[in-house]
C-alpha cells in the first residue's frame, strides 16, 4: 500500500554493499600493493592485517617489500604447498566479514535488499510464510555474539597498524634514519589509518551484543555505577549503529584503496611534519 519510493533504500542498500563485497574480493585474489613503504612510511591495508603468512616469491614482492612484510607476519612465509593466489587477506578476511554478515542491522538491511523478505518495512514479500532465524541455515545468525569478541580483537590490531603508520623511517625532510631507527611523523595516510579505527571501533563497540554484554543480567543498572556508565556509552553508540556501519565500511574500503594507490606509486603521501 505505500506510494512512496520505498525501493530506493533497497536499492542503494544492493548496489552499496554489492560495490564493497565485489571490491573486498578482487583485492583479496589480487593479493599485492598492501604495504606502503615508499618515503619512509609504513601503511599496512586493512584487508591483510595481521598478516599471518605471505608469499616471499611473488613477481611483485622487492627485497625491500619482503623485508617490511616478513617484519609484520606472525608466523613467517607461507608452506610450500599454498598456492600463490592465497593472499594474507585470505587468511583473516573471515573474520571481520562474518562479523558484519551476521549484525543485527545488516540483516535487516540485506534481507530487504537482497532477498526482498520484505522488499522493505510495510510492503508485501513474496512469501506468505514466516520461518524466523530458529532453523537451518538462517540459525547460524546467532554466532553473532561470538564474532564480536573476534572483531574486538581487531580492532586492537588495527590500532597497532595505525600506530606504525605514524612511525616513519625517514625524517620530514625525506632523508633516511640510521637502520631500524624511526621517528615519529604524521601523513595523510596516518590520519587515514586511524580514521578507519574509529570508524570501526565505533561500529564494533555500539554492537548490540557488545551492549548487552555490559548491561545484560543486571535488573537495576543504577546499582553497578561502573557498567552503568559503560552502558551508557555504549548505548549513545548503538544509537548511531547504522551510521556508523555504513562510514566504516566505506573507509575501510577507502583505506585499503589509499595504501594500494600509494604502494603501486600512484598517489604520494603528504608528509604532514
Amino acid at each position: 500500500m505505500r506510494r512512496d519510493a520505498w525501493w530506493v533504500q533497497p536499492l542503494l542498500t544492493f548496489l552499496g554493499l554489492s560495490a564493497f563485497i565485489g571490491y573486498s574480493t578482487w583485492r583479496a585474489f589480487m593479493g599485492q600493493d598492501f604495504l606502503a613503504i615508499q618515503d619512509g612510511t609504513n601503511y599496512l591495508s586493512p584487508f591483510f592485517s595481521p598478516i599471518l603468512y605471505f608469499h616471499p616469491n611473488l613477481s611483485w614482492v622487492t627485497d625491500e617489500v619482503r623485508n617490511a612484510m616478513h617484519d609484520h607476519a606472525w608466523l613467517g612465509t607461507m608452506p610450500a604447498w599454498a598456492p600463490l593466489w592465497v593472499s594474507p587477506s585470505f587468511l583473516i578476511l573471515w573474520a571481520p566479514a562474518g562479523f558484519r554478515f551476521t549484525c543485527y542491522y545488516y540483516r535487516g538491511a540485506y534481507y530487504k535488499a537482497f532477498w526482498g523478505d520484505p522488499p522493505n518495512c510495510s510492503v508485501g514479500e513474496p512469501r506468505d510464510s514466516y520461518r524466523g532465524e530458529q532453523r537451518f541455515p538462517l540459525i547460524f545468525q546467532n554466532i553473532h555474539r561470538y564474532f564480536f569478541y573476534v572483531a574486538a580483537v581487531f580492532i586492537f590490531i588495527l590500532a597497532y597498524d595505525a600506530f606504525l603508520g605514524i612511525q616513519f623511517s625517514t625524517d620530514s625532510s625525506g632523508k633516511a634514519l640510521a637502520a631500524g631507527e624511526t621517528q615519529f611523523g604524521l601523513g595523510i595516510g596516518s590520519l587515514v589509518l586511524w580514521g578507519n579505527v574509529i570508524f570501526l571501533g565505533g561500529y564494533t563497540f555500539g554492537c548490540h551484543s557488545f551492549r548487552h554484554l555490559i548491561g545484560g543480567g543486571i535488573n537495576l543498572l543504577s546499582k553497578t555505577p561502573i557498567r552503568s556508565k559503560c552502558y551508557e556509552c555504549v548505548g549513545c553508540l548503538n544509537s548511531r549503529h547504522m551510521l556508523f556501519a555504513w562510514c566504516s565500511l566505506f573507509w575501510v574500503g577507502f583505506t585499503d584503496a589509499y595504501v594500494w594507490m600509494c604502494a603501486n606509486g600512484t598517489w604520494t603521501d603528504y608528509r604532514i611534519f
